[in-house]
């Protein structure tokens, strides 16, 4: 039996496309390497190409059947999303969301690692996270 493979993309479906389209344009310092209409027509995703190979894409449905309640970790499904780091670039991280004037709870330490945590326009939880040093 093969490893278990690593990510190869993660999508999550916002209210407003155009609004976190360009959040998340600051937020990765980076334009979208695709912009389409799915071919079945059933949603829209812009996608992003992150470090390391991963793709991370923002969707639009044509058809609501959720509607647009805002993201909470209390919700089965998804609690959030991790983007690795290390230790020494957490604090870059830190300057990095201050200069796009995105809210986040600082640099908090535990034994399993270092975090940042913060959210997008949907109140969706994302976290810069780093294994601790050593």
């Amino acid at each position: 039996m093969p490893n278990f493979p690593a990510l190869t993309h993660v999508a999550i479906t916002v209210s407003d496309l155009d609004v976190s389209t360009a959040w998340y344009q600051k937020l990765f310092d980076a334009q979208p390497v695709l912009d389409e209409d799915e071919e079945s027509g059933n949603f829209h995703h812009t996608v992003f190409a992150l470090g390391g190979g991963t793709l991370f894409g923002l969707h639009t449905h044509t058809t609501n059947s959720g509607g647009t309640h805002p993201f909470s970790e209390l919700n089965v499904g998804l609690d959030h999303i991790a983007f690795a780091c290390t230790q020494s670039e957490l604090e870059d991280w830190v300057a990095r969301l201050d200069e796009a004037g995105i809210e986040h709870s600082g640099i908090k330490h535990a034994h399993y690692g270092s975090g940042i945590s913060f959210r997008d326009p949907d109140n969706i939880a994302l976290e810069f996270f780093a294994p601790p040093a050593g």
